[in-house]
């Protein structure tokens, strides 16, 4: 889809199996309901330096954070080339394609899905506390003696004071982001499935879905869980 639409950053960043996608292309949420507007401004505006980093540990791995390295698209090479500060300005132009072609028809109906799902969730926190809230998210994460496990092929251990979970309509199995390229200057954000779906259509798969391997990782015993909803650029 994302060549037939033209697309060629993207198509030539996604992925179909595993590895790394560059960060940038999807920041944390800046709120707990930013607009489509508000997150491709910070894509638009993502500093230079931290675009052609995120670039080049693609190309070159980051061996001590297991992130191998390979060759980048020919198509990603130009980009590089011209500049991070227009690598950042193309791929936000393009997510809003993309957004604009997939996501916008579904958007009302998803994001009235996505709210009632944040405010369920919030309730059982509020009620419960974050062990119970954690227990009920999906059969594949567990709580339990203060450590949070995602159940999945990897196994990483990270300690985690904060948690920003992200429901989704599209995801098909929960998972924490891990960024490699940086150490711990940056919240964990775990995205699950959201229990309702809205519509007997499915959404079309997000980009870029390999951007979230799962992990198993310790909390601190003062961990709490802060939820988001967001256009769904990522989740």
């Amino acid at each position: 889809m994302l060549r037939q639409a033209r697309l060629p950053l993207l198509s030539e960043l996604a992925l179909d199996g595993a590895g790394y996608v560059p960060d940038f292309l999807s920041p944390h949420p800046s709120g707990p309901s930013p607009t489509v507007e508000e997150e491709l401004e910070r894509v638009r505006c993502t500093p230079p330096e931290r675009v052609l980093g995120e670039l080049e540990a693609l190309r070159d791995g980051r061996p001590r954070n297991g992130l191998a390295g390979s060759e980048l698209p020919a198509g990603v090479q130009r980009a590089m080339a011209r500049g991070g500060a227009q690598v950042a300005r193309q791929a936000a132009d393009e997510i809003r394609r993309y957004w604009e072609l997939a996501f916008a028809p579904h958007w009302e109906v998803a994001k009235a899905a996505l709210d009632a799902e944040v405010d369920r969730r919030a309730g059982v926190q509020a009620r419960h506390g974050a062990a119970r809230l954690f227990n009920s998210l999906h059969l594949g994460i567990r709580w339990a003696d203060g450590t949070l496990r995602v159940a999945n092929r990897f196994r990483i251990a990270l300690p985690v004071p904060l948690m920003v979970v992200v429901p989704s309509l599209v995801v098909p199995r929960p998972g924490v982001a891990v960024d490699p390229t940086r150490d711990g200057d940056r919240p964990r954000c775990s995205s699950i499935p959201c229990a309702t779906r809205p519509s007997p259509r499915p959404l079309p798969q997000q980009f870029p879905p390999s951007r979230w391997p799962n992990c198993s990782a310790p909390q601190a015993p003062g961990c709490s869980p802060r939820w988001h909803n967001r256009p769904p650029l990522r989740s």
